[in-house]
């Protein structure tokens, strides 16, 4: 038997009059004569085989049949418009500027750019990798589209705690920390860093005595400087090198946010895209720390 097709042009003026309960307005607002929206009801009518609408005094109302088709009808049409959202969107063109904390540069870029420029051809993704006090002040400058940062006093009036990981003393793999009665050395970024401050409040709080023995501005420069042998830092597992390891007997550490910030309240479709792409990639990291953590 061959199967009938729903005109989704008769079904959107079907919702809508029922949406504004006002056919009228419908014909109005589609910008159709109210004799066209008549004759798309009674077509829809024929087409089901029953009314799907009845008179309510002055009113109509919905039939119990009315009422299924008004919520499958809503499925149609969403997805319809979802469907060219898509489309129109694959064919956009521009430029969408991010910024990431080191950290999340490395590991996340690469799939965040493989996925978003499949979806995206026509969009070009610029990138400014930084630490969170910069990255902030670009957003607030509207210099940034978004910016993925580490959860701090600081804040913008549009953003997001996407998750937290947890923070890790990290060092070389079968060295000895210190030795007895000496202060731990540490490597750090310059101050100010929320992972600098976590270090030293955790060790003065267990009366372990500290040094710091490199500063770097780099994420790079610290994994350099404790595969070196010159100290143990304090960072996450997002990023952390095989040669180095998660070391034991020190003070635990809460763990820390990631925070996605945005620049406006209702990105366009692209920047809302990264978003999701961003938010999909950190979950994926976290399930895969998560799992190396039991191992």
């Amino acid at each position: 038997m061959r199967r009938q097709t729903f005109d989704l042009d008769v079904l959107r003026t079907f919702v809508t009059g029922v949406q504004l309960n006002s056919f009228a307005k419908a014909a109005e607002r589609l910008g159709r004569s109210t004799s066209a929206v008549s004759a798309q009801l009674k077509k829809l009518e024929e087409q089901v085989g029953s009314a799907v609408l009845a008179k309510s005094g002055r009113g109509l109302v919905l039939t119990p049949l009315g009422e299924t088709l008004m919520s499958q009808a809503r499925r149609l049409l969403e997805l319809n418009d979802e469907i060219f959202d898509s489309l129109h969107e694959a064919q956009v063109e521009g430029c969408v500027r991010l910024g990431l904390q080191e950290d999340f540069g490395e590991h996340l870029l690469s799939d965040i750019l493989r996925r978003f420029a499949k979806a995206h051809p026509r969009v070009s993704l610029e990138v400014r990798i930084g630490r969170n006090a910069e990255l902030l002040g670009l957003i607030e400058r509207g210099q940034l589209d978004l910016a993925l940062a580490w959860e701090t006093a600081l804040g913008t009036p549009y953003s997001s705690r996407i998750g937290a990981t947890p923070m890790q003393w990290i060092g070389p793999r079968d060295q000895p920390l210190y030795q007895e009665g000496a202060p731990l050395p540490l490597v750090m970024f310059d101050a100010p860093c929320v992972l600098r401050s976590a270090a030293t409040e955790a060790l003065d709080q267990a009366r372990i005595p500290w040094r710091v023995a490199l500063t770097s501005p780099s994420v790079g420069g610290i994994w350099a400087a404790v595969t070196a042998g010159l100290g143990v830092t304090l960072r996450t597992r997002i990023g952390l090198p095989e040669h180095l390891a998660v070391l034991p007997g020190l003070p635990s550490v809460p763990s820390l946010g990631y925070v996605l910030h945005r620049a406006v309240a209702e990105p366009v479709g692209a920047v809302r895209q990264l978003a999701s792409l961003i938010q999909g990639s950190l979950q994926e990291q976290a399930f895969h720390c998560s799992n190396s953590s039991k191992d």
